[in-house]
């Protein structure tokens, strides 16, 4: 089992930004591998992918401007088998990412994700006040794990909230994706 890939570029409209890889990712090297996570079905049901993707073909979303990164690169059960070292290694990491490739929007995939990164409590979905990296949308929506017991549709709705970002993104890039 390893840590998976990131997949990065200088012109994306969001970064997916995950807690850690779950044991199915790193086994297979890919994001959001897990059966029952509901990341790719909630992609194409927000209206942000033309179709549904595959977790293998998440290398094939930077055609469209998204890219994938985790707080924490190594594969675990749960997120409460990260340590605190390893989230602050991942925050100082992740701050770097963001100031290099600067998104347009980064999409904390969890509430758990964002407090870790940014230090604060009380976080509302969607668009955060106070973005860290001056010019890029810092966004939190619920994670997609099958173990969150929000309904699907409610976590759809509350990524449809990225659209926006991406049309404005796809409007500034001559309409291309």
């Amino acid at each position: 089992m390893f840590s998976i890939p990131d997949h990065l570029g200088y012109d994306l409209a969001v970064l997916f930004i995950g807690f850690n890889p779950s044991i199915r990712s790193g086994e297979t090297g890919h994001h959001y591998a897990n059966p029952s996570n509901r990341f790719w079905k909630i992609l194409y049901d927000a209206g942000l992918t033309p179709r549904k993707y595959k977790p293998q073909e998440d290398g094939e979303l930077l055609k469209l401007g998204y890219g994938f990164t985790n707080i924490v690169s190594r594969p675990t059960k749960t997120a409460a088998e990260i340590t605190k070292e390893e989230y602050k290694t991942g925050r100082l990491k992740l701050m770097a990412l963001l100031q290099e490739y600067r998104p347009k929007a980064a999409c904390f995939v969890g509430k758990g994700v964002y407090e870790q990164y940014s230090g604060l409590g009380r976080i509302e979905w969607g668009e955060q006040p106070h973005p860290l990296v001056h010019g890029v949308v810092e966004f939190v929506a619920p994670s997609s794990s099958g173990l969150v017991r929000m309904p699907t549709d409610e976590i759809t709705e509350i990524f449809r909230g990225l659209l926006p970002y991406v049309e404005q993104f796809r409007q500034e890039k001559g309409g291309k994706s």
